[in-house]
């Protein structure tokens, strides 16, 4: 499993070196790339897809009015070269190209169990919204408990072994304070997220499917909500 920040941060080393100005990403940016991220699409198929955007755009002849200004003017152009390189690698006969590395690798127990811990005791301190009816305050206690167990049981393990099964519990852990969260919050303030997202969205709806749409303001709001409470991300993708 590929360090996560390692990720993040050479995709947007290559798409300012391409823009050739510094940028301040957006929420909406960084959104964007943690989705390629969890779908597995690998990091190579992301550069590539970023390069192919950028020589589509200078070769346009007037530049003048538009510039590419977010990575999610990339996002059709990173999508179609993961499929190119995923048919290449099958007429090749190879197996196609992941973004994970070998299992295990770089995960040792002792970190793993470090992150869970950090996690536990962050999510034991956070303050969440109140609302009537509705209280996050058990579904956080049991996640707390959850992740000190497994941070217990990985170093009694002593060997970053079923990577995939701990993720799966971490991810459904994850969901589930999502969801209470989302319950949680007025209504309002999820509204005016979503308002939000979609005006950074705007300039690019023509470039995207609507699934990509509505999988990028998913995670806007999860994004944003985390921010807004101080909340950690469970997954490995985040050590």
């Amino acid at each position: 499993m590929e360090n996560y920040f390692q990720y993040f941060s050479e995709v947007e080393e290559h798409f300012l070196q391409r823009r050739g100005a510094p940028l301040i990403g957006s929420t909406l940016d960084w959104a964007q790339i943690e989705i390629w991220k969890n779908a597995g699409i690998p990091l190579e198929a992301v550069l590539r897809g970023i390069d192919a955007a950028f020589d589509k755009y200078e070769q346009r002849k007037s530049k003048r009015h538009e510039r590419i200004n977010s990575i999610l003017w990339c996002a059709q152009a990173v999508l179609t070269a993961a499929e190119d390189m995923k048919e290449a690698a099958v007429g090749a006969g190879a197996k196609p190209p992941s973004s994970k590395s070998r299992s295990g690798q770089g995960f040792e127990p002792q970190t793993i169990a470090a992150f869970l811990r950090r996690n536990g005791d962050l999510l034991s301190a956070a303050k969440f919204p109140h609302t009537a009816g509705i209280s996050l305050q058990p579904i956080a206690q049991d996640s707390v408990a959850t992740l000190r167990r497994l941070a217990q049981e990985v170093e009694t393990a002593q060997r970053p072994s079923r990577l995939e099964d701990l993720e799966r519990h971490l991810t459904v852990l994850e969901e589930k304070l999502f969801a209470a969260l989302l319950a949680a919050t007025p209504d309002q303030e999820i509204v005016d997220v979503r308002a939000q997202a979609d005006r950074e969205l705007a300039p690019y709806r023509r470039k995207m499917a609507a699934a990509q749409i509505d999988q990028l303001q998913k995670q806007y709001i999860h994004k944003r909500l985390l921010e807004k409470y101080a909340l950690p991300r469970l997954s490995l993708f985040y050590m």
